[in-house]
């Protein structure tokens, strides 16, 4: 071919490419002259223009050229307006006018027998309790729900879409990232946090009614099984007998009563308050998933604010704890000693006169003792105090066997050795320099008391146990709490 035909060829092609342009301007030159023209008026009907008082200046501005590309994009963008104003996701904000919200696929995946609650609210990976969501399809806690968080890669990986945000107890569908609103849900976040109108705990000890778990077996609020993790039975007795004490039930089972009490900064002591409340909560629980209860987040507050005192993997005694936990817990209510009263001690508190005399040396003289005991410092003084429980001391156990061959397990009444404090019994206590002859005497008695029977003794070798039976009086409903330490 020749040179001639090649310019004649390539000089066609830029006239057709420059006619296109000019057709495809003049195309949307006409479109939009067609969009500003007002729309016709129907045949026989009055047209009434209103005119419009133009500012000074306005006749003057220029007309503003748009070009074809932006043109084409605007009715593009108007085409899409629907789908968008559907689906408004982006960053992590999600529309609260999102259709899916209320037909989420996925929730037929969540399986209700694996989710607990009561363990410490912990990303499973990161171990950080901020913004953790739990996965309603295998019960584990991850951290966020964006491109790059546990929670989000999890569901990627397994296919678990359900995730609950344990702290706002909202429901999310992961990856989609849409906020699920479905009824058919409450049952999960009244198990997460379960609470109680004045008219339920009203009625929690005029209806003992069953419940039924998830599981299928029955129970009745109040009276669950705690979980003994490893060594902390101790602490479980002690949780659950004064989860049974009506007055302070009824109080943490209201969130309302403490949740407002003002703390000083940086105190951790109110969490055991918070704890305990939440424990309530859960132990009362009418919709539980199961018949039993795990105390972690409430022994891991006690771990903390008894610094290590007494711990989840190590036995400790349980009137050692109930002595602290009860001036912990009203302590961290706003209680002082004296003046400022709380639940606690408005419920345990009573108090006695404390009678002591001290005792000369045994190895002494009898002329000398006589001598001393005129003396002013051995004479009896008198204390007032007050008490949240009372210690009862058993009759020393037999060493012989009897007849039989059989070690004899004595048994006494109760009212025997509640004779302590009478007014009159009196015992010897020893210390490692003096002696000293004590007698109590009871002078007020709280709505509740609670006894502590010594039955473990220590000496230079091992801990022995006094097997005596204590026997006592039940009629009719009991008014009080009798409380046997088993450690």
């Amino acid at each position: 071919m020749s040179s001639r035909s090649k310019r004649d060829s390539r000089g066609s092609t830029r006239g057709k490419r420059e006619s296109e342009s000019r057709s495809s301007s003049a195309r949307v030159k006409r479109e939009r002259d067609r969009e500003r023209e007002p729309e016709a008026p129907s045949a026989g009907s009055p047209v009434r223009v209103k005119r419009e008082v133009e500012p000074p200046g306005a006749r003057e501005a220029p007309t503003p050229v748009v070009p074809a590309v932006r043109v084409k994009r605007e009715r593009e963008a108007d085409e899409d307006s629907e789908p968008e104003r559907e689906v408004r996701a982006k960053n992590g904000r999600v529309d609260s006018e999102d259709r899916r919200s209320r037909h989420c696929p996925y929730l037929d995946t969540i399986n209700r027998s694996v989710l607990d609650f009561d363990f410490e609210k912990l990303c499973s990976i990161s171990l950080s309790h901020i913004n953790a969501y739990a996965c309603l399809v295998c019960g584990k806690y991850f951290q966020g729900r964006g491109l790059k968080s546990h929670a989000y890669i999890h569901s990627v990986q397994f296919s678990h879409h359900v995730f609950l945000n344990l702290h706002t107890l909202k429901f999310y569908c992961l990856p989609d990232n849409y906020e699920i609103i479905d009824s058919s849900l409450e049952d999960i976040t009244y198990v997460l946090k379960p609470t109680f109108t004045k008219q339920q705990i009203a009625n929690l000890d005029k209806q003992a009614k069953l419940s039924r778990a998830y599981d299928g077996t029955t129970y009745l609020p109040g009276i669950v099984g705690l979980n003994n993790i490893k060594a902390n039975d101790y602490a479980n007795a002690v949780l659950q007998a004064l989860s049974n004490v009506p007055p302070l039930r009824n109080y943490f089972l209201e969130e309302d009563n403490y949740k407002n009490i003002k703390r000083p900064p940086g105190d951790i002591m109110f969490l055991l308050v918070q704890r305990f409340g939440e424990l309530m909560r859960k132990l009362w629980n009418p919709r539980n998933f199961k018949a039993h209860v795990s105390p972690h987040e409430m022994l891991q507050a006690v771990v903390l604010c008894s610094k290590k005192t007494f711990q989840i993997t190590k036995q400790g005694d349980g009137v050692d704890f109930l002595s602290w936990f009860l001036n912990a817990l009203h302590s961290a209510l706003g209680g002082t000693k004296k003046k400022k009263k709380t639940i606690v001690t408005d419920v345990f508190q009573g108090s006695m006169r404390i009678f002591t005399k001290k005792l000369p040396h045994p190895d002494l003289p009898a002329e000398e003792k006589e001598q001393l005991l005129h003396n002013d410092e051995y004479q009896e003084t008198m204390v007032e105090s007050t008490f949240m429980y009372l210690t009862l001391d058993l009759p020393t156990a037999p060493l012989y066997k009897d007849e039989k061959e059989q070690l004899i397990i004595p048994q006494v009444p109760l009212f025997n050795i509640l004779a302590k404090f009478n007014g009159i019994t009196e015992k010897e206590y020893k210390t490692y320099k003096e002696n000293f002859l004590k007698r109590f005497q009871l002078t007020k008695l709280p709505p509740y008391l609670i006894f502590c029977i010594k039955r473990f003794t220590k000496n230079n070798f091992f801990v022995e146990k006094n097997p005596t039976i204590v026997n006592f009086p039940i009629t009719g409903q009991a008014n009080g709490m009798n409380y046997r330490t088993s450690r």
